[in-house]
């Protein structure tokens, strides 16, 4: 007992207190297998672990649950849980008001359990749905271990006693059936009678309150209390019913003989008697008329009373259903408009994310075009300033050597002039002298040519491999670059701070760079500066170099022109630069605008779909409780019509007895007349 009780307080959400108090009792000594809980009020979370704990071999051989308020699902409960039980021979259910849901349970349980001998149903209402009485009489028809049922006062009429008979005839276990305090009737007898030719177990058949008339009690007692015979036996036994009938009419013919004779003296005597008791009768037979009458008229407006009562209550019926039918269709069409609001928010989320996601791959796509923009326009501006530095460089260097052959050209022409005459004198005498340093001039010329020619070169290669590496550091950047623009189609934040950082790192890289190039820049003017110098000690011996001079006079007249040319063209290059440079501003601010306008429009969008969300949380918790209040209406409406329908039977059923109360005085009032006794003994 105990290993139950904390079977059922593990499985039980809301174990009751009276069930474990009567679980904790010590059971008495004789009844050490019995589970009694009559008289408690179980719930049905109490029958659901009652019912998970009977299936097996459960410890109990008698279940007592008497008068416990079961509902219908808490007994269909119970009742499944005993399906599958091995031990207990004996329950006991009375007084449980079990109807419709509880025949069909118990219909099943007679048809699958194996072990219950003796069946309890006294005081319930088990034949007032016919479909439910017709399950469980199926199942009794199907049992073969019953050998006990007892249905009294369980509002049983004549249709529920012919489908207890067709069970009967099937069944082959059972031996007491006890149906006191039904509404069983004559046909209903009458079936119960038939049956018993087909039932050879059935010992024991108690029918007293049924309206059942006593000649059929009789046939039925003795049909129920008689041993089974042969053939041989039930013909001995009929011919000797047939000899003792036939004694019997002998004697009877006797003595109506002797009472006849009698009558013929007592005849002239009687006549007169028999004409006073005739007025005195027809007197009484009026007066009972007067009174019979008034009773039917009384019983007529009971009846017309009761009828009205009955309209009344079909009116309100009608009027519930009707509610009933106006609240389902309340419930309907807030489920229809719930849906049709779901279904709105759905798509509306939908289309939402999709812009969203469009917009965000727009944005993104903006922004990769803008960074390649970037980064072809910033390379474009690198060769273009590589370019203008290289031009500068050049521009500069010849720059100075025209300075210095104009200077030379002034100094040489004042020196020619102020020594001409010397240098007429002295032409003949320094000629060969000065040929010979002309030669050594020119061969000094040409080494101080070769070597600029090859500094010119390792210069040019020297800004070669600087241009390689410029080359790799912006296939590097770019791959930082493309890098980012990854980075940034995930979190724009992130890749707006790189690009930051990469914008710094390579303003940065482009200082040292400049410093870099100016650093050059000052080495080879400090080159220049000594080339200068080399020119000063060599200027005594250009004075015949003139010719050279004048053409390159020329060579710089042309390379002039070309230095202006490109000026010019630098100037137009670095205009289209500014341009293409404010353009690009102009479209980087456009962007920035459109990703700021899409960036407010999105969290619009966003507050928009979070109000969304929240109205649909509203709405839903609204209809939910809508759906709730409407379910409790609905089951109050049930309960209040079963309730209605209960009263309707139950009046049915008082109706039916008051009729037959009444008939019974009508023929009991007839037959204790004079008449009636006048007329039995004719």
């Amino acid at each position: 007992m105990e290993e139950f009780r904390r079977g059922y307080a593990r499985l039980c959400g809301a174990p009751q207190g009276a069930v474990l108090r009567r679980l904790r009792e010590p059971p008495a000594p004789a009844s050490r297998a019995r589970l009694d809980l009559a008289a408690l009020g179980l719930s049905l979370e109490t029958c659901g672990a009652l019912g998970r704990l009977l299936p097996g071999a459960a410890p109990f051989a008698e279940v007592a649950l008497g008068d416990c308020g079961l509902s219908e699902e808490g007994a269909k409960l119970l009742l499944h849980g005993l399906c599958s039980n091995t031990t207990v021979k004996t329950l006991d259910l009375k007084g449980n008001n079990l109807r419709t849901v509880g025949a069909e349970a118990l219909g099943k349980l007679l048809r699958q359990n194996k072990s219950i001998r003796s069946l309890i149903l006294e005081w319930n209402s088990l034949g007032v749905w016919e479909e439910g009485f017709s399950f469980f009489c199926q199942g009794l028809g199907a049992n073969n271990v019953l050998q006990r049922l007892d249905l009294r006062n369980n509002q049983i009429n004549h249709q529920g006693a012919g489908e207890l008979a067709m069970a009967l005839k099937q069944n082959a276990s059972l031996q007491e059936l006890d149906l006191r305090w039904n509404n069983i009737g004559l046909l209903g007898g009458r079936a119960l009678l038939n049956c018993l030719q087909s039932n050879k177990t059935l010992k024991r058949l108690e029918l007293a309150g049924n309206n059942v008339p006593s000649d059929i009690l009789k046939a039925v007692e003795t049909r129920a209390c008689s041993p089974p015979l042969s053939a041989s036996e039930q013909a001995m036994n009929h011919n000797q019913d047939r000899q003792t009938i036939l004694d019997e009419t002998q004697n009877r013919t006797y003595i109506l003989t002797k009472e006849v004779l009698n009558l013929k003296d007592e005849k002239t005597k009687q006549f007169m008697d028999l004409m006073d008791t005739i007025d005195k009768q027809r007197e009484e037979i009026a007066r009972s008329g007067r009174m019979s009458a008034a009773r039917a008229s009384q019983l007529q407006e009971a009846l017309d009373e009761q009828h009205s009562i009955m309209n009344s209550l079909r009116a309100k019926l009608q009027m519930t259903e009707a509610a009933l039918a106006l609240s389902e269709q309340k419930v309907h069409n807030l489920g229809e408009l719930l849906n049709a609001t779901k279904q709105e928010q759905t798509s509306m989320a939908e289309r939402h994310f999709t812009e969203l996601q469009q917009q965000k791959q727009e944005g993104a796509d903006r922004e990769g075009k803008l960074l390649r923009d970037l980064s072809a326009a910033s390379d474009k501006n690198l060769l273009l300033r590589n370019q203008v530095d290289e031009l500068e460089k050049k521009c500069k260097v010849q720059q100075d050597q025209l300075f210095q052959v104009k200077q030379d050209l002034t100094n040489t022409t004042a020196e020619l002039k102020l020594r001409a005459v010397q240098a007429e004198e002295r032409l003949e005498m320094e000629k060969r002298r000065f040929k010979q340093s002309l030669e050594d001039m020119e061969s000094l010329r040409l080494k101080e040519v070769d070597h600029m020619a090859q500094h010119i070169e390792a210069s040019e290669r020297s800004m070669q491999d600087r241009i390689q590496r410029l080359e790799a550091i912006r296939i590097a950047l770019e791959e930082e670059l493309s890098r980012v623009k990854a980075a940034a189609l995930t979190e724009r934040g992130q890749a707006e701070e790189e690009l930051i950082k990469v914008r710094n790192q390579a303003r940065l890289e482009e200082q040292q760079r400049l410093e870099h190039l100016e650093e050059k820049l000052r080495l080879m003017a400090e080159a220049r500066d000594e080339a200068q110098n080399c020119c000063l000690k060599q200027k005594q011996m250009v004075a015949e170099a003139q010719a050279k001079a004048n053409q390159l006079s020329l060579h710089a007249d042309g390379l002039r022109r070309r230095l202006e040319e490109l000026q010019q063209d630098l100037n137009s290059k670095e205009e289209e630069k500014v341009t293409e440079v404010n353009k690009v501003k102009v479209e980087l601010q456009e962007q920035i605008g459109h990703l700021q306008a899409e960036r407010t429009a999105q969290e619009g969008l966003r507050e928009k779909i979070a109000a969304l969300e929240r109205q649909l949380k509203a709405l839903s918790s609204n209809h939910r409780e809508a759906l709730l209040d409407k379910e409790s209406e609905i089951s109050m409406l049930l309960e209040k019509l079963r309730m209605k329908e209960a009263d309707i039977s139950r009046m049915r059923e008082e109706e039916a007895q008051r009729a037959s109360f009444l008939q019974n005085a009508i023929m009991a009032y007839v037959q204790g007349s004079p008449l009636g006794t006048h007329g039995s003994r004719k």
